[in-house]
């Protein structure tokens, strides 16, 4: 008797292991899609501006050639203005944007539309602010945003330090908020674009993937000029929709900063500014160039929440706004 305990935990653990070993075995086998270098765009005459000695980050961008026909809000017209435009934006800052590649190709239709999380299981509290709670319950990429990634995203040595602009049809971020009283909601942003965060994910995701945005929507009017600006914005200052006095959160529509929902460019600095400027040229995503090698800023210590140690006092200890009503 005393034989068949040892010989049942044996067998428990290798089929997990088997499970388990056949799950790393499905993402690592995951087809690839083919991309070729777009021949219609000159990079050269792009980055003709690159100087030097000068903040920079790197990017690159996806645009699948089987969008499916009624799908007309992204266009690679539409693409290389908003990027131009966010060039300009953020050349008072010192930062260049050096684009690496513009590459297309055919995608998996799977993963033209995509559910970016999980539906968070632990609502936000008034005891702590919107980074707090984030940090305390990162979201966590679904297994189909998983493999979506692993998908379009070739391998590199740096892909950790690029920034990929890949366009997709429709990407959808689920988050609760209250409804009435203590009852909670789950809303789910069918989103222009969304940067993956790490203020938002922490460690949930991927070191090697940290530097996507998605872009869904560029047929916003004015908007459109600043949305590849805007998803920069919450990769690089590693914020929310914030600005001076307006507190973070999910949607803030008000006119201002670059990351608010409106028309305003403005990347502030200082505490009035909530140190925007101070934590972009913090960004481990920039490097400089010295003597033809990249030398690039220090990488994050926590995972890149907002408080990453990285960031020193360049933080704001912000009060929450209390989101249940404190009658029930």
């Amino acid at each position: 008797m005393r034989f068949k305990i040892p010989f049942l935990l044996i067998l428990i653990l290798s089929i997990v292991a088997c499970q388990t070993n056949t799950q790393v075995d499905e993402e690592e086998e995951i087809a690839r899609a083919q991309w070729q270098d777009l021949s219609s765009w000159d990079l050269k005459e792009i980055n003709a501006d690159i100087e030097e000695g000068k903040p920079t980050v790197d990017i690159g961008i996806y645009f699948p050639t089987n969008l499916d026909e009624d799908f007309n809000k992204v266009s690679l017209e539409k693409m290389m203005e908003s990027y131009l435009a966010a060039k300009e934006i953020y050349k008072p800052t010192g930062v260049q944007l050096n684009l690496k590649f513009m590459r297309t190709g055919e995608i998996d239709p799977a993963y033209l539309a995509i559910q970016a999380n999980e539906i968070p299981q632990v609502p936000a509290t008034e005891y702590a602010n919107t980074y707090v709670n984030m940090k305390r319950n990162p979201a966590r990429l679904t297994k189909k945003a998983k493999d979506a990634l692993n998908h379009i995203i070739e391998p590199d040595e740096a892909n950790d330090r690029t920034i990929y602009l890949i366009v997709l049809q429709d990407v959808f971020y689920p988050f609760l908020t209250v409804a009435e009283g203590r009852n909670w909601t789950v809303n789910s942003v069918r989103t222009g674009g969304l940067s993956f965060p790490t203020y938002s994910y922490v460690n949930n995701l991927p070191k090697k993937h940290r530097g996507v945005i998605s872009i869904s929507n560029l047929e916003r009017g004015d908007r459109s000029r600043r949305t590849i600006a805007h998803e920069l914005g919450h990769k690089l200052m590693n914020v929310s929709h914030e600005y001076k006095e307006t507190h973070p959160g999910h949607e803030v529509y008000a006119d201002g900063g670059l990351m608010l929902y409106g028309d305003g460019e403005d990347i502030p600095s200082g505490a009035e500014g909530r140190w925007h400027l101070e934590r972009l040229m913090l960004s481990p995503f920039l490097y400089w160039m010295e003597n033809g090698k990249k030398v690039w800023n220090e990488d994050y210590k926590e995972g890149g929440h907002y408080y990453d140690p990285l960031y020193e006092d360049k933080v704001i200890q912000f009060k929450g706004t209390p989101p249940i009503d404190p009658n029930w």
